[in-house]
């Protein structure tokens, strides 16, 4: 059981109702949404430009990011755009090679947090009883603890632990706020005319949640996971420069992590930090971007659709 609205058609008769269980035509319909909005429109450009630059790093980066055969603390020639570091390393091949490391963690820590916060936000807002008062106990806990001293704690105490580490950190406090968000929708569907139906239809609690509240959640999941996404890249990118991290790999936050012990601003090479930067701030723009679009989804009138203008007889 699903829950259909048909809207008046412009000649008065009722419009038919869209075929919603063709999982393509779904996925259509929300692609042309986004695709729809200029601003979100923007961000898929420019994240399928990094994501393509990860996926052919080997072959568009000039050198090895290890490589470090070079002359050091280079400014820009015709050999190294971006100059070289510190220790004598690409800095344009390590910028290309770090964009593997930096999408990785936003992607897999983004995902990981919404899926929890999917599980126990759906969970919390259906349940009612003793067990939803210790679900809400253990999410207000983890709302209550600031994230960055958590993480930074975390981090620390498993440092030398890899990029792995870094993931399960940023899963363990970023999944709080978009648990508590799932639950408040859960409990407003909750109260719809066609939960109230499944139910007295002797529906079992596990099949309504996933096939009648899950499915209206879609747009709100998919914004939680762009949001998700976007700490994490930038809590990533926080912890390797504060040195935290894995600093034997290249990522966009090792770099600025060695630049600053370099003194790159104080030689001069403001580009160390610059170029790794603004690489940052694009990525974590686009998703931020393409959030506009999925609000498109669930809120028609965040569509930003031309309207032909008729002309006046």
């Amino acid at each position: 059981m699903t829950a259909t609205v048909q809207s008046p058609s412009p000649t008065g008769q009722p419009a038919p109702i869209a075929d919603a269980t063709s999982p393509w035509k779904a996925f259509v319909r929300t692609t042309g949404t986004i695709w729809s909005n200029g601003k979100a429109r923007i961000g898929v450009i420019v994240l399928a430009l990094f994501i393509l630059v990860a996926i052919f790093a080997p072959l568009l980066a000039p050198f090895n990011a290890s490589d470090n055969s070079f002359e050091r603390s280079l400014d820009s020639t015709p050999q190294h755009w971006l100059g070289t570091t510190a220790a004598g390393e690409d800095v344009l091949s390590q910028l290309i090679w770090g964009s593997q490391v930096s999408i990785l963690v936003g992607l897999v820590a983004g995902g990981l947090s919404t899926i929890i916060a999917v599980l126990i936000g759906l969970s919390w807002g259906y349940s009612r009883g003793f067990v939803g008062d210790v679900v809400g106990f253990i999410v207000n806990l983890f709302l209550v603890i600031p994230s960055l001293p958590l993480m930074i704690v975390i981090a620390a105490y498993f440092s030398g632990g890899g990029i792995g580490i870094i993931i399960v950190v940023l899963v363990i406090t970023g999944w709080a706020w978009g648990a508590r968000v799932l639950r408040s929708q859960t409990q407003s569907l909750r109260s719809r005319d066609f939960i109230t139906a499944a139910v007295f239809s002797g529906d079992r609690p596990f099949r309504i949640v996933v096939s009648e509240i899950l499915p209206n959640m879609t747009s709100l999941i998919v914004g939680s996971f762009f949001g998700a996404a976007t700490a994490s890249i930038l809590a990533e990118a926080g912890l390797s420069f504060l040195g935290l991290g894995d600093t034997s790999i290249v990522s966009w936050g090792t770099m600025l992590y060695w630049a600053q012990n370099s003194n790159a601003l104080l030689t001069g090479q403001w580009f160390l930090l610059f170029a790794p930067g603004l690489c940052i701030a694009l990525l974590a723009t686009s998703l931020t971007l393409i959030n506009f679009g999925v609000d498109g989804i669930s809120n028609p009138r965040l569509r930003e659709q031309k309207q032909p203008q008729r002309s006046a007889r």
